[in-house]
């Protein structure tokens, strides 16, 4: 993005260094498809009137379970935007509803975000003041919204932050696990071969490792992260926030055996812990026992292809370890076995 596309920096007073305001819009009621909010939100049983705020996109985190798990600000934002933006509209519905805001829903998720956002852009551009909503938790994590904040600031739009819940930060923080490095992956390939090529690539990010995954693949995921990261530490977090929260901590292996007969319900979070110092040693170790047993049963060729798929080590270095395993080890009539 060239310089001459970026939003302008916002304006500082010069007495405390702080970013002057932005001038709050006037309700554009005679803008085509505006519809004026109520501006009002109920919480703890008392109504309470939403101050106005600035046009532009709104970035507003909500709850990951429980619904308490909100911000005032969040409330207001909500209730003082001209529509909020929903990942899915039936979800942030019942989320609005329970707080009495009224603000109209627009449905923009990964399905129609292509045809949504030139609206949403003129929307903005006219001088709405929109919010955008994930399902759960902050968006732009696991969502579409991230092209909508970069063509929003390449026309010079003010985008807002309003900080508040992370699935991936409170299942960081009780997992048990070291929280001074982390990194995000989000949702691995579906197919075993993909996924476990994927962990392999991450085995050595010095990092406590972050994943989310479907409660029907956990098990299949644990089992090839346990197979490809080894006896590392780890932990299954489960409906974080919610009355039948769970956090499981232990090693990938354990965690893969008792996950393997067991199809959890809700929302979940898995962490692995950071490599070892000898991790790297471990790890050739184990890639030479695999291919010596492989080896024993099948030509190099196919013994390759056989441990790359099971540790997601890419097949043109497991093939070129496998020649220099069998170039000492010649068959029984002298000669080293075919590739």
């Amino acid at each position: 993005m060239s310089d001459d596309k970026r939003a302008p920096a916002p304006e500082t007073d010069s007495a405390t260094n702080a970013p002057t305001p932005a001038p709050l819009r006037a309700p554009p009621a005679s803008l085509p498809g505006a519809v004026p909010s109520a501006s009002h939100f109920t919480a703890f049983g008392l109504a309470a009137e939403a101050e106005p705020i600035a046009p532009g996109l709104h970035i507003v985190a909500t709850p990951i379970g429980n619904l308490k798990d909100i911000t005032f600000r969040a409330l207001g934002t909500l209730a003082a935007a001209d529509a909020v933006l929903a990942e899915d509209t039936r979800v942030t519905k019942v989320l609005l509803a329970h707080y009495g805001i009224t603000t109209p829903l627009i449905g923009y998720h990964e399905h129609n975000a292509e045809q949504m956002r030139p609206k949403v852009l003129a929307r903005l551009q006219a001088g709405e003041a929109l919010a955008l909503v994930s399902d759960a938790g902050t968006p732009l994590v696991s969502d579409p919204g991230y092209r909508l904040v970069e063509d929003a600031l390449a026309h010079g739009i003010r985008v807002t932050s309003n900080p508040g819940p992370s699935a991936v930060l409170t299942a960081l923080v009780v997992s048990g696990l070291p929280t001074d490095r982390f990194f995000f992956e989000g949702f691995l390939p579906v197919r075993s071969g993909p996924r476990r090529a994927r962990l392999a690539a991450l085995g050595e990010v010095p990092a406590t490792l972050v994943f989310f995954e479907s409660p029907r693949r956990v098990g299949d995921m644990l089992a090839d992260a346990a197979a490809v990261l080894g006896e590392r530490p780890a932990a299954v977090a489960r409906e974080l926030t919610k009355l039948y929260e769970e956090v499981r901590r232990d090693t990938l292996p354990a965690l893969a055996q008792s996950y393997a007969q067991e199809t959890p319900k809700g929302e979940i979070v898995v962490l692995v812990g950071p490599p070892g110092a000898d991790a790297r040693a471990l790890s050739q170790a184990d890639l030479d026992t695999r291919l010596a047993a492989a080896l024993a049963r099948h030509s190099v060729k196919d013994a390759a292809a056989i441990v790359s798929a099971e540790t997601g080590q890419p097949k043109r270095e497991v093939y070129a370890r496998a020649l220099q395993l069998t170039a000492a080890r010649p068959d029984d009539d002298g000669e080293p076995p075919a590739p």
